[in-house]
């Protein structure tokens, strides 16, 4: 059965960085587009970042674009550099992985990790 696992998160001073990863498990990702969406307290989840496959094509939501990278390491992993970390980043952050092409709609993954607690704070 797939699996995605995510692991880096943790407690950041504000200006600060963090890495995340995920892992993908129990079958190939090749075809799939891989994101992050993340979700604070209260709030709905919302996209962050997707890569897809082949090409390559990263997309980014507007209130991280030009702090956060998403990369794709190989077939079944995918990482989130995130840089000049504010207090309004704090959230859960999960992997998603999907094959409809470039998307934000959290309904369109089929595949979600278990999440990883990000918490910006001084």
């Amino acid at each position: 059965q797939a699996q995605l696992v995510e692991s880096g998160g943790g407690l950041v001073q504000p200006g600060g960085s963090l890495r995340l990863s995920c892992a993908a498990s129990g079958g190939t990702f090749s075809g799939y587009t891989m994101g992050w969406f993340r979700q604070a307290p209260g709030k709905d989840r919302e996209f962050v970042a997707a890569v897809t496959w082949g090409r390559g094509t990263t997309h980014y939501s507007r209130s991280v674009r030009g702090r956060f990278t998403i990369s794709r390491d190989n077939v079944n992993a995918v990482s989130l550099q995130m840089n000049s970390l504010k207090a309004e980043d704090t959230a859960v952050y999960y992997c998603a992985a999907g094959v409809r092409g470039m998307t934000t709609f959290s309904y369109e993954y089929d595949y979600w990790g278990q999440g990883t607690q990000v918490t910006v704070s001084s």
